[in-house]
């Protein structure tokens, strides 16, 4: 009997430990098994979340791309629109087909002009097509030369309006210089080097606003005010041309650069022609009031009179004899605050205002003088 249950005990004790062996066995595969799984499905939504980050980001990179193409298009279409509408201005007629030549700037005088109306206004510098009166020969994109009537000019602004025979032509959209701002992309066309290089498209970006230069020729010195500064390249040639909005509007007609230094060059705002444009594209005419002065912005003022302190006005630096405002008792010193009821901050102000007068027109002008604001009233002139 002892050997019978000794002998039962141990092979019960071996059953035990094999059970446990077994069940733990068991109970690590189904961890194993667990833990293998879950790796596994992390793994599969780790790179389905992988994938799909580099499927949106292809799609976007796509999308950019597209974007980039379709703005380039339309840049190059709306270019292509203005070019169109550039000519080539000499105040030498040429015997070819073509004023043209490879000698075009120093044997022609070769400049720029823009076409501003379907029936032939060109708009350009007085210094391309000359004064009032006069003729230049202009030259389109299609190769046809017309003989040209200078109708305006104003060599304060160097400014000309021409006039060519001719019907159905392209012409330019005049923008507002009035709302642009420093940074914005623009884009010079003219003809800055002759034949080779007729149309050139230069881009830069609006760098200042409101400059004031003076110029030294023949022994006296004058000031252009109100001018946008640009870096888009300007060269000889150019004078005339347009620059170009991103819209593809005109905002202004390139007139001279600075030689001394690179990528600075200046346009005429074209708000400050715009009327004038306007009456010759209604009436077909434009009789050019006058009041007589010429005055500098009220940002000149402090460096003119330390002692002037306004928020307001343009300083009377010159009259002209036997003008209107000669004859109003108007001085050199006067500082004129408003006109009618527009408020007066630069002489650009001044002068798109007076465009849009008429010979005879009576208008008020409101003048802080030996230290007291009077009225004056002006009978405009005819200039």
């Amino acid at each position: 009997m002892y050997h019978f249950k000794k002998s039962s005990k141990h092979s019960f004790k071996n059953m035990l430990i094999l059970f446990g062996i077994m069940l733990l066995t068991a109970i690590l595969s189904i961890g194993l098994y667990i833990l293998y799984e879950g790796i596994d499905i992390a793994n599969y939504e780790g790179t389905t979340s992988v994938s799909q980050n580099t499927n949106s980001t292809a799609i976007r990179t796509i999308q950019t791309v597209n974007e980039i193409k379709e703005e380039s298009t339309q840049i190059a279409d709306m270019v292509e629109d203005v070019t169109s509408c550039v000519v080539g201005i000499s105040k030498i007629k040429n015997a070819g087909t073509t004023i043209f030549l490879d000698d075009s700037t120093s044997s022609l005088g070769l400049g720029t002009g823009v076409i501003v109306s379907s029936d032939g206004y060109i708009l350009s510098n007085e210094h391309v097509t000359g004064s009032k009166y006069s003729n230049c020969y202009v030259t389109l994109e299609d190769g046809r030369t017309f003989t040209a009537s200078v109708l305006w000019s104003d060599s304060s602004i160097d400014l000309s309006i021409s006039k060519i025979n001719a019907k159905n032509l392209p012409y330019a959209s005049l923008g507002d210089s009035d709302n642009i701002r420093v940074g914005e992309i623009v884009y010079a066309i003219g003809n800055p080097l002759g034949y080779e290089f007729q149309r050139t498209v230069t881009a830069g970006i609006i760098s200042a606003l409101n400059r004031t230069i003076r110029i030294d020729e023949n022994d006296t010195s004058t000031y252009m005010e109100d001018l946008i500064q640009t870096d888009a390249t300007i060269n000889p040639g150019n004078s005339g041309g347009p620059l170009i909005a991103a819209d593809g509007t005109m905002i202004g007609i390139t007139s001279v650069k600075i030689t001394s230094a690179e990528g600075i060059g200046f346009a005429v705002p074209i708000n400050v022609v715009k009327p004038i444009i306007e009456r010759y594209q209604k009436d077909g005419k434009f009789e050019e009031a006058s009041l007589g002065i010429f005055a500098y912005d009220k940002n000149v003022i402090p460096y003119i009179d330390s002692n002037l302190e306004l928020t307001q006005g343009i300083y009377v630096a010159q009259i002209s004899l036997d003008s209107p405002a000669a004859k109003t008792g108007l001085q050199v010193g006067d500082v004129i605050l408003k006109i009618d009821d527009l408020t007066l901050n630069k002489m650009c102000d001044l002068r798109c205002y007076i465009y849009t007068k008429s010979p005879g027109d009576e208008v008020t002008l409101t003048v802080y003088k030996n230290k007291r604001q009077q009225e004056i009233k002006v009978t405009l002139g005819q200039k």
